[in-house]
């Protein structure tokens, strides 16, 4: 389809420079969500013309039937501005039952369609009646015309066909094609962080959809012209956390809550009209809730004196995700859908190169 691409391999060529990245936890070997065994991610990118800017992004936390082999999930939301679907069910159960798929705020009831679909017709699932589905959305109409409703149904169902473990693309790519943070292009970000706790290594992976607002703190103290003209406080960030450590949903949920430190360590405004969700999940088998089990499971999990060392990895990992959306990014033309008219958004790698060679 003309304007649709499929995104997988990231941009080498411009790594974010290491003095912005707080490191003290190592990253892992792609510095990834998908450093997690097993946890897959596709993108459907879609530019078309001269307005529409979005896309779909699907996570696949496991290679198994989700549905029939449910995991630990853990949800959080700091300021509730916006739409984070079949997040009442997670809170409720601390489980996940199907993948998760983020877009833009108009898109979220196809996704959420697709996703229904997706699961009902994966095989073993044939008496399913009741499926959660899980969606996040930011609105990114500053760049795309939202309300020519893309993606369509089929588009979200590719994302979800095509995700894939190993290298990804970031910035201005699936459901970060058309949005913007702090003034800047923003877009898909990723990092990730090893926790060493006694003779076990664990994995921490954050993907962020940056589109929120606030002063990026990196640029704060510098002699950069920040910042850019037009930039508001309100947008929406989510944030997706893997781990392969046996956590529970409680736990899952601490873990959760530790995003918005990386947040903002990055300059958020946090504003009133900001949606910050965070959800994490754990892909050890050993705590996947499985349907044909009897109703004793038992729920081997990671004690909780022993979580601190993790909770300083989401931090870290979550600032350089958004970072990195933003570093990663192209500059964009589009349009802004409440007004259609002409909008532009230079990417922060762009910002930083203007002012060194000015």
């Amino acid at each position: 389809m003309k304007g649709l691409t499929l995104s997988f391999q990231n941009d080498c060529s411009k790594p974010l420079p290491e003095h912005y990245v707080t490191r003290y936890y190592k990253s892992g070997p792609l510095n990834a969500l998908t450093d997690v065994a097993g946890v897959k991610v596709g993108h459907v990118t879609i530019k078309e013309g001269d307005a529409t800017r979005t896309g779909v992004t699907a996570i696949v936390p496991h290679s198994d039937n989700i549905f029939k082999n449910r995991i630990p999930a853990g949800f959080s939301a700091f300021n509730g501005y916006g739409k984070f679907a079949g997040s009442v069910q997670v809170e409720e159960l601390g489980e996940l039952e199907t993948p998760i798929l983020l877009t833009n705020t108009l898109a979220t009831g196809r996704a959420i369609e697709a996703l229904i679909y997706y699961t009902l017709h994966e095989k073993g699932n044939e008496n399913a009646t009741s499926i959660n589905a899980v969606v996040g959305e930011t609105n990114d109409s500053r760049l795309n015309n939202i309300r020519a409703l893309r993606p369509s149904f089929d588009e979200m169902l590719e994302a979800l066909k095509i995700a894939r473990s190993g290298r990804f693309e970031e910035g201005a790519v699936g459901a970060g094609t058309g949005t913007v943070a702090f003034g800047l292009k923003g877009g898909i970000g990723t990092a990730s962080r090893l926790v060493k706790m006694g003779d076990k290594t664990y994995t921490i992976g954050i993907l962020v959809q940056s589109n929120f607002g606030g002063h990026l703190g990196i640029l704060e103290k510098s002699d950069i012209n920040y910042p850019v003209p037009g930039a508001d406080k309100d947008g929406s960030i989510m944030m997706i956390v893997a781990t392969d450590a046996a956590l529970d949903s409680r736990q899952l949920k601490r873990l959760a809550n530790r995003t918005f430190g990386g947040l903002a360590k990055s300059g958020a405004a946090l504003s009133n009209g900001s949606g910050d969700f965070a959800l994490a999940f754990s892909t050890a088998k050993e705590l996947r809730h499985r349907e044909e089990e009897s109703h004793m499971v038992a729920v081997p999990h990671i004690d909780d004196r022993a979580l601190s060392p993790m909770f300083e990895a989401v931090i870290e990992a979550t600032e350089e995700s958004i970072l990195r959306s933003l570093w990663m990014a192209e500059d964009m033309s589009g349009v802004n859908a409440a007004t259609m008219k002409p909008s532009h958004f230079i990417s922060l790698a762009t910002l930083i190169n203007n002012a060194a060679t000015s």
